[in-house]
């Protein structure tokens, strides 16, 4: 064998077991769908990126919105060496036992929508029963009269979706407020403004349209303008078209969470665990709180959120 090639493996052979002496420990942050909300999470995985020393930060999306791939992901992170994982579960029923798993050689951080009884080392999210809460007072401010409701979501099993209808009901309790059904669509957003579609022409009394995940806002905003019809909306989170809808008034409001916290504490939080400093409350939950946006907070929220994606 020639010589030279020997010598160049050998030196490669080298660098590639330098290189993986020399590389951090990685921390990885699993999202849902590709939405403006995880966009925002993402920024704020970075920001903590940048901070820390001593670990490298990845964002992984999942694109097909099903359990299954973030089973897989989960897999290929831990076979990769990965210390420590952030996920926000797609079906918080059922992947208890696949966060267990996990959690017996990885410590895992929920976000967004948490899984109780599991082995999670920590919830880090929204409270989202109060952020239901929030939704049913807007409810009350918009139709004060009372009427027919319809409540929109991808998956109304998953945890962060019970609990927000769930506040929402005891909210609006008592009121002449009646929710006359919950339409699902798998996160496909084109589902999504069929259901609103569907529901006013079935429900055509409707006189409010809750969308209870980050897309069903502006699912609901095009479908209402395509029918010519003026319901009032109230929404979660910040797609840029729910803002822009809430600054121009076609939405009532929008209960926003934090994302950007969600990504930084997050990450700080596994950061500091790993490192030897438990941060982790007793109670295993770290609660960012929601606010509420209206016509008159967004135009100064909007362009907070140019600035945490790095637009301005």
């Amino acid at each position: 064998m020639n010589k030279a090639f020997i010598f160049i493996c050998f030196g490669i052979i080298l660098t590639a077991t330098a290189c993986n002496r020399n590389a951090k420990p990685r921390i990885a942050f699993v999202a849902g769908a590709a939405t403006d909300f995880w966009t925002i999470a993402e920024a704020g995985c970075k920001k903590a990126d940048q901070e820390l020393e001593n670990f490298d930060v990845i964002f992984k999306y999942t694109t097909d919105g099903a359990t299954q791939e973030q089973k897989r992901i989960l897999e290929d992170l831990q076979v990769d060496g990965v210390k420590g994982i952030i996920i926000s579960p797609l079906d918080p029923i059922n992947q208890g036992p696949m966060i267990d798993a996990f959690s017996a050689n990885i410590p895992i951080v929920i976000t967004d929508s948490d899984i109780p009884f599991s082995k999670r080392l920590c919830y880090l999210g929204t409270s989202n029963v109060d952020a239901g809460r929030n939704a049913g007072k807007l409810i009350k401010e918009a139709i004060p009269n009372g009427g027919k409701i319809m409540l929109f979501v991808g998956n109304a099993d998953a945890q962060n979706a019970r609990e927000r209808i769930q506040g929402i009901k005891e909210e609006i309790a008592g009121t002449s407020i009646e929710i006359v059904g919950i339409k699902t669509d798998n996160i496909d957003r084109v589902r999504a403004k069929a259901n609103v579609s569907d529901a006013l022409v079935s429900h055509p009394d409707l006189q409010c349209l809750v969308g209870l995940w980050s897309y069903n806002g502006p699912a609901i905003l095009n479908a209402m303008k395509e029918s010519g019809k003026k319901i009032s909306i109230i929404c979660f989170d910040e797609e840029d078209e729910t803002l822009n809808g809430v600054k121009d008034g076609d939405i009532y409001g929008t209960i926003v969470q934090q994302p950007f916290e969600f990504g930084y504490r997050s990450v700080h939080l596994l950061a500091d665990y790993l490192s030897g400093k438990n941060n982790v409350p007793k109670d295993k939950k770290i609660i960012i709180p929601v606010q509420i946006i209206k016509k008159k907070e967004a135009p100064a929220y909007i362009e907070k959120m140019k600035l945490l994606r790095g637009q301005k």
